[in-house]
């Protein structure tokens, strides 16, 4: 029998075309549900331009949230959360801060669960090194547990100090619990050296959102928890952009081109601290199953002799807004007279574009700090994308010199308002990453946070639009291709 080729070839190219088309139409009915529609549109424009990578691209990584009984969990912590600190959750009527600052705490109520306390001690850590020996000198001196969770945790020189004060303080009979992301510390040099090493110190330890689909263990690999804590006894805390790993992040790269990480943490001591280790003891149960009894608990801020306020706003993937996103946009548009940024990926959605160039527009001084160089290739062409429409707006761009990676990320509204935390003003901070943001209401700390401003001010240089302009013809392609990458969440 003979067989027909060119009429089965025109069958298969005519199926392959109804498939390609099936696939088209639904992913205008799926993709579009409950995503952002930059986000969708780029989603769209893969699947369109090559159906079958992107779909499954889109099966892969098309899913922005968590697995629902990780937000399940989200969400029973949460309720816990506000039963346990009713009363807490009011500005008070003779509030020192601004006027405006009321709503922007109760969204922030809502969204996160968590309250603003009055009462606390906050003071900022510019150095890298200091701030590892602050830490270790915390938990040399625990009595009862420590919590520590970061986004990487290497055991290297640069950390050993604190890996034998957590030794010692597991051999006093002292609980040690430790978080870190799979991802990001597997990415790390050493990390099976470091498990080796948490194990033989008898820490307990847990990878977060791991990856490990052979246990049964998987969600959307890129979905991550970034946040960077330490809690010691539920008196005194740590909180910023510092992971638990040399200066140079140990890579070979780095360090054949020099770079340095420069970072900012604040150290914490009050009612504050009871809102950190509650966002710890909830990572831990997502984890483990194990719930910590007692360790959720909130100090009653009326018992505070200080008057700084401070509010945890967890986000992420587990909730089902943008809950760090919201907050940058509401505290720039309440701004009254200026609004400092510091963020290493400055990758924005639109809203928080708009929020930032309307500042500027109104007349307010507004500035951007950056590093000069950057250590991710494809979001440093992205971000450098948006620095035309900030400079036509008024904005002012310093970028901080090589060979330093300027990783730290706050943000300082007005005379008495900061925030600092783990989060990127990027999109993958906004809707990827499991993130922790700390709001400080007062003029203590926005001073403090005003000095390092001032530094990072006076070691950068000012980037102008005539000068941005004149990068290469290439560079400019290559900055606004990146850019189409990150809308896809």
């Amino acid at each position: 029998m003979d067989l027909d080729f060119p009429g089965l070839l025109v069958h298969g190219t005519l199926a392959l075309d109804l498939v390609g088309l099936a696939v088209r139409v639904a992913a205008v009915i799926i993709v579009p549900v409950n995503r952002r529609p930059t986000s969708a549109m780029a989603w769209l424009m893969a699947i369109f331009l090559i159906p079958y990578i992107g779909v499954i691209a889109f099966l892969l990584i098309g899913n922005p949230k968590l697995p629902e009984h990780r937000r399940r969990k989200q969400r029973e912590v949460n309720r816990q959360i506000l039963e346990r600190t009713k009363g807490m959750d009011e500005v008070p009527e003779d509030d020192p801060g601004p006027a405006w600052l009321a709503p922007v705490v109760h969204m922030n109520r809502q969204l996160g669960a968590m309250p603003i306390v009055t009462g606390n001690e906050a003071h900022l850590i510019e150095g890298y090194y200091e701030t590892l020996a602050q830490m270790t000198a915390a938990v040399r001196a625990a009595r009862e547990y420590v919590h520590c969770e970061f986004y990487i945790v290497s055991s290297d020189r640069a950390t050993a100090p604190f890996f034998a004060a957590m030794e010692e303080a597991v051999q006093r009979g002292v609980t040690v619990r430790v978080l870190f992301d799979h991802i990001g510390s597997l990415r790390a040099p050493h990390y099976r050296r470091t498990l080796r090493h948490l194990r033989r110190i008898g820490v307990q330890f847990r990878p977060m959102l791991p990856v490990q689909p052979y246990r049964g263990r998987y969600q959307r690999p890129d979905l991550r928890n970034h946040r960077k804590l330490l809690v010691v006894d539920g008196d005194v805390a740590f909180l910023g952009s510092l992971n638990l790993i040399d200066r140079s992040y140990n890579k070979r790269s780095n360090r054949r081109r020099g770079l340095q990480w420069q970072e900012l943490m604040t150290r914490l001591e009050g009612p504050i601290v009871g809102g950190v280790n509650a966002l710890f003891v909830t990572d831990w149960y997502a984890e483990t199953d194990e719930t910590l009894e007692g360790e959720i608990d909130p100090v009653d801020p009326r018992l505070a002799t200080t008057s700084l306020e401070c509010q945890v706003v967890p986000s992420g993937p587990g909730f089902d807004q943008d809950n760090n996103l919201k907050l940058f946009c509401a505290l720039i548009y309440n701004a009254q007279e200026r609004v400092s940024i510091t963020s290493p990926y400055f990758v924005p959605d639109e809203s928080l574009l708009a929020a930032v160039t309307t500042a500027a527009e109104r007349g307010l001084d507004v500035e951007l700090f950056v590093s000069e160089i950057g250590d991710q290739p494809l979001v440093f062409h992205a971000q450098r994308s948006y620095y035309e429409a900030l400079l036509r707006a008024g904005v002012r761009i310093w970028q901080y010199p090589a060979p330093f990676i300027l990783h730290a990320k706050h943000l300082t509204v007005d005379a008495d308002v900061a925030v600092i935390g783990s989060s990127n003003m990027d999109m993958r901070s906004f809707g990827l990453n499991m993130e922790v943001s700390l709001m400080v209401s007062g003029s203590s700390f926005s001073d403090e946070m005003r000095l390092v401003e001032d530094h990072y001010r006076s070691l950068s240089t000012e980037l102008t639009l005539e000068r941005h302009q004149g990068r290469s013809a290439v560079s400019k392609v290559v900055d606004n291709l990146a850019r189409l990458t990150s809308a896809l969440q």
